[in-house]
């Protein structure tokens, strides 16, 4: 019997779900997962009070090759920002703004950073 293994969008799903429960026992309210547009993908978008959340989730098994966080180019971060315009525009949303990322290592709990660039 052949055994499949996990797909990487697979582990991308699981992995912005545990973001996601994360976020939520934080107190931030979901609004959206997944927004794709020609100029990049944002994983979660929540809400925090009066601002919009984008969230940028990133797993890595562990730190070898580097963490999670150094993960995030300064192109990624280019692509995540052009995105969250898109979004905006699209939206028509004039709520402040913020970009977070939760970083997951190995079994570790996820790192929230808030306003990560």
């Amino acid at each position: 019997m052949k055994v499949s293994k996990i797909t990487s969008s697979e582990k991308g799903a699981y992995y912005e779900e545990v973001a996601l429960q994360y976020l939520l026992s934080k107190g931030l309210k979901f609004v959206a997962r997944n927004y794709l547009c020609k100029l990049g993908e944002l994983d979660l978008l929540m809400r925090d009070a009066d601002f919009l959340v984008v969230v940028e989730v990133r797993y890595r098994k562990n730190n070898q090759y580097g963490g999670a966080l150094e993960s995030i180019t300064k192109i990624k971060q280019n692509k995540i920002i052009a995105a969250t315009e898109h979004y905006l525009m699209n939206k028509k949303i004039t709520s402040p703004v913020r970009i977070d990322v939760v970083a997951i290592t190995g079994n570790n709990e996820p790192e929230w950073i808030r306003n990560a660039f």
